[in-house]
């Protein structure tokens, strides 16, 4: 495939979706939607790629910066214009240019591949326009083609006659243009238009002038979907979810009830993972072979490893590594610490900025105290010690090997290894102290109620 270079329009003000972030920086799977896009753009290597911005500039050029440069479009007088503030930015490149909406996130890179491939057949097109057939048409452009290769005729709904707006061959406003080609025909587009605008697609037509016609290739509809609102971004996250789910069981994971399971856009899961009901997986979790991810434990940044067990209503925070056949179980959190192999924190537990030795226990209600208001300290357990119930580790501390902390310690300096460390305050009995108690307070609570 020949050098190409990716504009990506993202100028527009998004106001449908009442929001203070940028339209195109709303997430899909923990991922925003430009994200989506440039990462299939980048699997294609791209010469160079270009974002052109507008509303909310700033947004955009800090979540692209290193990955594509920004042009701004000021004012926005169509796609046609916007296009056309790429110029500076792609001056001197002759390769291929494939033209993209920053708030279609999901075309794939074979498409993209398809649409350019199909600049360089023997015919030659000036430019590829992706269509696609719709079920419900609207308001769409419409690709008119008399040979089933090339467009005869691209028209917008709002200037379409009623026998065309019947064709259902819509035009999803991405195209693959010759970079020779491409701004000497924006610069001869008009704005004589309903909206008054430059439109993009009028490149086609102009071109068709020439006696050069352009090419369509077809997409799925689902591929080339705009988002657009609220409503639409849940649709489209509910469309990515619904496909992941079925290319993880189709992988070798079972999922209890797979429509209350939530992935990101890089969650990996090993073969015979299973994966319990109202489970959360964020940015960064890898789940290795046989591990089970029990109901609704949140996990973020994690990596677990091969036959561990995860929760039920457990989290696992950034940094969280759980260990080849490790456990933690209800109501346990793990943020930066590592679980050695074997280990288990079965219950009501916190672990942070530590690291768990090999099949260590971490009795009921354990926490490491790792932060003292301005730094985070380092907590180590050594292998097989055994820490008891409602223990508070205070860190920096190290418990060695084999060392058993009693329940209900407070442990402020390290155990060595094999040692017993047992810290509570003196148990004081103090006999009927608790009967004279009752007495006196039901007697005032008894003269109270005559008062009253």
């Amino acid at each position: 495939m020949s050098d190409f270079a990716a504009i990506v329009l993202a100028a527009g003000k998004g106001t449908r979706m009442k929001s203070d972030l940028h339209k195109v920086l709303h997430p899909i799977a923990g991922r925003a939607m430009l994200d989506h896009l440039l990462a299939s753009v980048a699997e294609l290597e791209p010469a160079r790629s270009v974002v052109v911005v507008g509303d909310k500039a700033e947004q955009i050029e800090a979540a692209v910066k290193g990955r594509a440069d920004c042009c701004l479009q000021e004012p926005q007088l169509g796609t046609g214009h916007a296009v056309q503030q790429a110029e500076a930015a792609l001056a001197g490149f002759d390769g291929d240019v494939l033209i993209l909406y920053g708030d279609v996130p999901f075309v794939r890179p074979e498409t993209m591949r398809r649409m350019l491939d199909r600049l360089h057949e023997a015919d030659a097109p000036p430019c590829v326009v992706l269509a696609f057939r719709a079920a419900d048409p609207g308001a769409y452009g419409r690709v008119i083609s008399e040979d089933g290769r090339t467009i005869a005729k691209m028209v917008e709904f709002k200037d379409a006659t009623a026998a065309e707006r019947a064709v259902d061959l819509c035009n999803s406003g991405m195209m693959a243009v010759r970079a020779q080609d491409l701004f000497a025909l924006l610069r001869r587009i008009g704005n004589d238009n309903a909206a008054g605008e430059y439109y993009l697609p009028d490149i086609v037509m102009t071109a068709l002038g020439d006696g050069r016609a352009s090419a369509w290739v077809e997409a799925d509809e689902a591929e080339v979907q705009g988002i657009n609102s609220r409503a639409e971004l849940a649709r489209a996250e509910a469309q990515w979810q619904a496909a992941r789910r079925a290319e993880a069981m189709a992988d070798g994971a079972t999922l209890v009830a797979p429509e209350t399971v939530f992935f990101a856009f890089d969650t990996r899961l090993g073969r015979d993972v299973t994966v319990e009901p109202n489970v959360v997986f964020g940015p960064g979790v890898s789940v290795a072979d046989g591990a089970t991810i029990h109901a609704f434990s949140h996990i973020v940044g994690a990596t677990i490893g091969a036959d561990c067990s995860v929760g039920p209503f457990a989290r696992l925070r950034p940094g969280a590594v759980m260990e080849k056949g490790s456990k933690v179980g209800n109501f346990v959190e793990m943020k930066k610490a590592v679980l050695g192999e074997g280990a288990k924190a079965s219950h009501l537990t916190y672990l942070g900025d530590a690291i768990v030795g090999e099949h260590a226990n971490i009795g009921a209600g354990t926490i490491t105290c790792n932060y003292d208001g301005y730094f985070k300290y380092k907590t180590e357990i050594g292998p097989r010690a055994f820490i008891g119930s409602n223990s508070s580790l205070i860190a920096p501390v190290k418990i060695g090997a084999d060392a058993i902390v009693a329940a209900g310690s407070a442990v402020s300096r390290d155990v060595g290894d094999g040692d017993l460390r047992m810290v509570r305050g003196e148990q004081i009995v103090k006999p009927g102290w608790a009967d004279r108690f009752h007495d006196a307070m039901k007697k005032k609570k008894a003269a109270a109620k005559d008062k009253g």
